[in-house]
């Protein structure tokens, strides 16, 4: 059954479908090369609207600025990771297990999903750790969360959270433990490439993040 697991994306971050097109596809492609390069600062849609051949008309038709797109692409990616983790942990019977193979989910390098050719999934990976922040880090974040622009991560979050209370139910913090677990494996991968002073870890050392995250959470839930 959860072999073609699919998801909504909010709808609120576009204006027409992107996936319901071949030039929204090739937006949503070539968008996440250009972001990944240049830094959400220096992406424009005109930029994007030379690189696929098109108008900036055409590319305003799908989104209505770049940071809606941004809100897109990061919907996208938390909810094909939370699919991800539901497909991963769906037929286990081990609580202990679920969890333990959901931090190893989150902590681990992302690989590449063949059922979606339109999504680079590895530089999507690299948006989100290093921009991914500036879909809530804004002004007008209360306004964007009544819209349901975080719903998908929120969503994640308390999949995550559910897991730790399955373990411990009287655990009184297992909303701020999921957000923080999910939080930790993107920042300190961050910081092992750019502000090494700022971790412990090598430069891009999963298998310590994980031993790392494992131990965060173990040590949380026997307190």
């Amino acid at each position: 059954m959860l072999s073609n697991l699919s998801f909504p994306v909010h709808a609120g971050s576009y204006l027409k479908d992107p996936t319901e097109s071949e030039l929204g596809k090739r937006i949503l492609h070539e968008s996440i090369q250009m972001i990944d390069d240049l830094g959400l600062e220096h992406f424009t849609f005109k930029k994007l609207a030379k690189q696929i051949g098109s108008t900036e008309a055409s590319v305003y038709r799908y989104f209505e600025n770049k940071y809606k797109l941004l809100v897109y692409l990061a919907n996208w990616y938390w909810s094909w990771l939370q699919a991800k983790i539901l497909k991963e942990t769906y037929n286990q019977s081990s609580k202990f297990f679920k969890l333990e193979r959901t931090i190893e989910l989150l902590a681990s390098p992302i690989e590449q999903d063949e059922k979606f050719d339109f999504i680079d999934e590895k530089k999507l990976y690299h948006i989100i750790i290093s921009q991914g922040a500036k879909v809530y880090l804004i002004k007008e974040v209360d306004e964007e969360n009544s819209q349901g622009a975080f719903l998908a991560y929120k969503s994640l979050c308390a999949i995550v959270s559910e897991l730790i209370l399955n373990i411990n139910p009287n655990y009184k913090h297992s909303h701020t433990l999921a957000s923080t677990i999910v939080e930790t494996c993107h920042n300190q991968i961050f910081f092992s490439e750019h502000l090494p002073r700022l971790t412990d870890l090598s430069k891009d050392d999963y298998d310590e993040l994980k031993e790392y995250i494992t131990h965060l959470t173990a040590s949380a839930l026997r307190a």
